[in-house]
């Protein structure tokens, strides 16, 4: 599957835009997620969520919809990544599986700072789990720092199957080589001056490279550090609209909802 979102749903500058003047804010996930095919969740990012909120974010969306989720900054902002499984274990705890079948990858964000060490990465790697009961977990990782454009690196994330978030942005590395059976991309290059955010040869560009990387190969117009990294039997794909210029976020994923077929 290819899933096409936006990174929240509670943005002062959408409303009178994206969501109809008068539309209740209690309202809006259930807006969005008719528009868009994905949503990241930030909240999970910034505090510990409660196992109500999940089951009514699920009850409020399309049976077809998907969510990811970040996870929490106490787990990834720490000098010792090692000592990081009483933290992943909390965001698991909180209910996270109430998402039911809608649960897509948890998105572990890292700050810019945090440079690559590869003996405490591989160890708070191991630290995720691959299933919760009988729910399979997929997770992703977001670096944010010129030392993880390494092959050694790429190597770890292909071991433990964990995807290495795509970034498309100016102030981020890119690191484009497949780790998992998905493939996971935050856009972070909208811009004001289009009307969509992105131009039409940009978005038919998104188009191209999500299509080959769901039918398991690799797109030739992006870098990488250790080989191609193609899968028989094709990979899901998640693209996120995430800033640059953010009020164009949901704009510009319902475009390239469009080029893909259609919601």
């Amino acid at each position: 599957m290819i899933r096409v979102g936006i990174g929240g749903w509670v943005f002062e500058p959408w409303r009178g835009v994206f969501y109809p003047e008068g539309l209740p804010q209690k309202r809006e996930l259930e807006h969005a997620s008719r528009h868009v095919t994905s949503i990241e969740i930030n909240g999970t990012y910034y505090g510990t969520q409660k196992p109500a909120s999940f089951r009514k974010w699920a009850d409020e969306t399309p049976d077809d919809f998907v969510f990811a989720l970040k996870g929490s900054r106490y787990t990834t902002n720490r000098r010792k990544l090692a000592e990081a499984g009483e933290s992943v274990r909390r965001l698991i705890d909180s209910g996270v599986t109430e998402l039911g079948d809608k649960l897509g990858p948890i998105n572990w964000q890292f700050m810019e700072t945090k440079a690559f060490d590869p003996e405490d990465f591989e160890a708070f790697l191991a630290l995720l789990p691959p299933k919760e009961g009988s729910r399979r977990l997929r997770h992703a990782v977001e670096v944010r720092h010129d030392s993880f454009k390494v092959p050694e690196f790429v190597a770890l994330a292909r071991k433990y199957g964990v995807a290495i978030v795509l970034a498309d942005s100016q102030s981020f590395p890119l690191i484009a080589d497949p780790t998992a059976d998905f493939v996971y991309a935050r856009l972070q290059s909208a811009s004001e001056a289009e009307q969509v955010g992105y131009s039409a040869a940009a978005l038919d560009g998104w188009q191209a490279r999500a299509k080959t990387f769901a039918k398991g190969g690799v797109p030739d117009d992006l870098p990488l550090l250790a080989g191609a990294g193609e899968r028989e039997g094709g990979r899901d794909v998640f693209i996120y609209m995430i800033n640059g210029f953010k009020p164009k976020a949901p704009a510009a994923a319902m475009a390239l909802i469009e080029r893909l077929g259609g919601r």
